[in-house]
């Protein structure tokens, strides 16, 4: 089966000077075609940021056509039974276009002073959750003893309106890669070059062979910056250098400037390294530059996508 390739766009922080400006943006996404939005999951920060899971709801009353997800929901700062209930709620309230993506979380977060919890276990954690919240969501009346979660006679209703409501896991380590073989319907990548893309792809394909589970050839996701204009402009430094300080690694290669020849570029090396699925964050600071940007992708970039790989229609 031909791959479909899709391009949606992505938050880190909040750049609008408000909630107007917000759905501004929402709505050129919705009009022009966008496969999907995607909210970046931080409860603690400077910066503003929105929470993901309330942005979700709110974006499945705003829009009509637009999938939206979160790049990804870090499931050992949340409690697996209320995140697959809200999961579920989204989903039928939205008629079926929630797109989960979930992970373990930086071990540099925040949150886990904040909340009192252990990042050493935050592997654990994730692992118990993904087997709760896929039980739930089959329909099951669910009894767990694990490390972290007991549950005795728990079921959610309604469920989601998608049968197989999606589970992408996310990460590149070689636990991420298990995770997704062993629990994920796609994987969602994150700071990935196309080549380091590449690798965690075979290496899933090769992890599945093991466990004797199936991920489709399109459900392999990569997520880049990008920003039309010349590289050295200065607004670029300074989100390379935010970058570098909430991540710790180096931010060379992680951004993509230009015009619609160089984000078509990437997107094609990504596509062969075996990637479908993409989620495009524009740099800009402020309600202007989000407009711009975003404008400038869909009136450039997406009708080229849909012209060398047609079946992204």
């Amino acid at each position: 089966m031909a791959r479909r390739i899709a391009v949606g766009l992505g938050l880190m922080e909040f750049p609008f000077s408000g909630a107007a400006a917000f759905w501004r943006w929402v709505d050129l996404c919705e009009q022009g075609g966008v496969d999907s939005l995607w909210q970046t999951d931080r409860i603690v920060s400077r910066q503003p940021i929105l929470e993901c899971m309330t942005t979700l709801a709110a974006l499945a009353g705003r829009t009509r056509r637009l999938k939206f997800g979160v790049n990804v929901v870090s499931l050992a700062m949340r409690e697996p039974v209320l995140l697959a209930k809200q999961c579920a709620t989204i989903d039928v309230l939205s008629e079926g276009r929630l797109l989960p993506g979930f992970g373990i979380g930086s071990p540099l977060a925040p949150e886990w002073s904040a909340l009192g919890l252990d990042p050493k276990e935050r592997g654990r954690r994730t692992d118990e959750a993904l087997e709760i919240i896929g039980r739930l969501w089959r329909g099951e009346t669910l009894n767990f003893e694990g490390r972290h979660n007991r549950l005795r006679e728990v079921s959610i209703s309604p469920l989601p309106v998608q049968p197989d409501l999606p589970m992408w896991i996310g990460g590149g380590s070689e636990a991420a890669i298990r995770r997704t073989a062993r629990y994920g319907t796609g994987w969602q990548g994150g700071p990935e070059t196309p080549e380091e893309a590449g690798a965690v792809v075979a290496a899933i394909r090769a992890a599945l062979r093991e466990t004797g589970r199936e991920i489709d050839a399109d459900h392999y996701g990569a997520a880049f910056a990008f920003r039309f204009g010349p590289q050295d402009e200065p607004g670029i430094a300074r989100f390379r250098a935010a970058y570098e300080r909430r991540t710790g690694k180096s931010a060379e290669g992680r951004f993509v400037t230009g015009d619609a020849a160089a984000i078509l570029a990437r997107i094609a090396a990504y596509v062969e390294a075996g990637i479908s699925k993409f989620i495009l964050r524009p740099v800009a600071g402020d309600d202007a530059e989000m407009q711009k940007q975003s404008r400038l992708l869909i009136e450039t970039v997406l009708p080229e996508v849909t012209r060398i790989w047609p079946k992204s229609g």
